[in-house]
């Protein structure tokens, strides 16, 4: 059987598209691994309706309502491999199974190279977070860092300083900064603490302190880190998809990506990573697939 739309990638952007796409009764299977990025982080905010809940929760309520509509269904599994066309396409998961299909969403999502620093791992999306917007009124008035370096660390404090003038900069090495922005840090009573960092205590992923290589330390609530990621599949790129400078997969307003036939939706498509913008790109991706397999007749 082919189907009209196979979603590679079952969490927010993928049950997104599959909940329009099933209200445009149309045939869909959704491919899900069940290794979502946030599994660790303990609540989602920002995000209306749901705010404070549990990611897993969000997810579980997504899912049972995309089911209701009976031209979706779900396959567990792991794509390793995209053949054909546009109108053709067949996705191969990694136990053989294949599946075929008109239109491809990937909503795959972003892996986060996680530093080589103990105690980072396990505070990850807990603690130690990526998003003011999403984590920082939980940590509002408290002892607070970034942990960055270079051209991006002046705006990234400037902005968490809303948050909390309880504020420094640790650039584990020596800050590249530019010397008028270490002042406008200065002024603002940010410091930047250069020493290399050895670990981060913590007790169930909650910061207590952050200790430095020469032994010394320093209370910490959390810490703010943008550590680098890359895609979470690599078939796009595989394929030869255009990815931007961002690391992120290249797609037009209506999130098409460089291959005809294949759309992309998410985190992997946008530096704003949150649940919002991945319900978002996925509620607009799925009415453009629809609208373009109008289009062609299909």
């Amino acid at each position: 059987m082919k189907n009209d739309v196979i979603i590679i990638g079952g969490s927010y952007a993928g049950l997104s598209a599959a909940m329009s796409l099933g209200r445009a009764i149309r045939n869909v299977v959704i491919i899900e691994n069940g290794k979502p990025c946030n599994a660790q982080t303990p609540y989602s905010h920002n995000f209306l309706t749901r705010d404070g809940s549990k990611p897993a929760e969000i997810a579980a309520l997504g899912k049972e309502q995309v089911m209701k509509y009976p031209t979706v269904r779900f396959v567990t599994g792991k794509a390793v491999a995209l053949n054909g066309e546009d109108l053709n396409f067949q996705v191969v998961l990694e136990d053989g199974q294949v599946f075929f299909s008109k239109k491809i969403l990937f909503a795959t999502g972003l892996k986060d190279l996680i530093p080589d620093i103990k105690g980072f791992a396990a505070c990850w999306g807990i603690s130690v977070i990526h998003c003011p917007y999403c984590h920082g009124y939980e940590y509002k008035g408290q002892d607070t860092g970034v942990l960055m370096n270079g051209a991006g660390v002046f705006e990234v404090a400037r902005m968490i300083r809303n948050w909390t003038d309880r504020l420094s900069v640790f650039t584990n090495g020596p800050a590249t900064l530019e010397i008028d922005q270490l002042k406008k840090l200065s002024e603002m009573n940010i410091q930047v603490e250069e020493r290399e960092i050895d670990r981060f205590d913590h007790q169930n992923g909650i910061l207590e302190n952050i200790v430095f290589k020469d032994g010394s330390g320093t209370r910490l609530d959390a810490l703010y880190a943008r550590p680098p990621f890359e895609q979470h599949c690599s078939i796009l790129k595989d394929l030869g998809c255009k990815i931007a400078g961002t690391g992120h997969v290249e797609v037009d307003e209506f999130q098409k990506s460089s291959i005809p036939g294949i759309y992309a939706a998410g985190d992997s498509t946008t530096l704003m990573r949150s649940v919002a913008a991945a319900v978002y790109t996925g509620n607009k991706a799925g009415a453009m697939i629809n609208h373009e397999l109008v289009a062609e007749g299909q």
